[in-house]
């Protein structure tokens, strides 16, 4: 990123961009699919290390079998939020696949993000979110072996937040009945 973004008066004179002008954009081919828009800026997202994507299609394994009827599981898809519209790693959603034909969810029940490496944005991602109305969002920290939950949003800001360790059970409060041991997330 240009260090000159950084600079209090620059940041404040940079034009955000609506999700209607980053849909057009899109439409227009002028902004890469491996792109995101998150609080108005439009961000490259990361290449995925093998490591991340094992936790991806982990973790999209384990809540497909532990979803009920009428909700969905969404791989690297698209969130219409308020002013941004992030694509995380997972999200589960209520409804089926044909009530997104033409639009993206605006919400979720659940979301995760995989962090093996820079675990700021994804924490930063936890406003976004608890402004949605997500009521459960994990942060899977690949470097330390544990799982950061945030659950509980109130005027966009989550009410809880705790660390999962190895030896610990995580217990969606918004999935009922599902149960993940952390050292199931994590490979030996």
């Amino acid at each position: 990123m240009l260090q000159i973004l950084e600079e209090p008066t620059v940041r404040e004179r940079a034009m955000p961009v609506s999700v209607e002008g980053y849909h057009c954009m899109l439409q227009a081919g002028l902004v890469s699919e491996k792109a995101e828009l998150i609080r108005g800026v439009i961000i490259e997202k990361m290449s995925k290390s093998p490591l991340h994507i094992y936790f991806t299609d982990l973790l999209a394994e384990l809540a497909k079998s532990a979803i009920f009827s009428g909700q969905m599981v969404r791989q690297e898809s698209p969130l219409t939020l308020a002013d941004s519209e992030p694509a995380p790693d997972l999200a589960i959603v209520q409804g089926q696949r044909a009530d997104y034909l033409t639009s993206h969810p605006t919400t979720a029940l659940l979301v995760i993000e995989i962090a093996t490496g820079s675990e700021r944005l994804n924490r930063e991602m936890a406003t976004i979110y608890a402004e949605a109305g997500v009521q459960e969002y994990w942060i899977i920290l690949g470097q330390k072996r544990a799982v950061e939950i945030f659950r509980r949003p109130v005027n966009g800001v989550y009410q809880e937040q705790q660390i999962f360790q190895l030896g610990e059970t995580i217990q969606s409060a918004i999935i009922p009945g599902w149960t993940l041991a952390v050292s199931d997330i994590f490979p030996a």
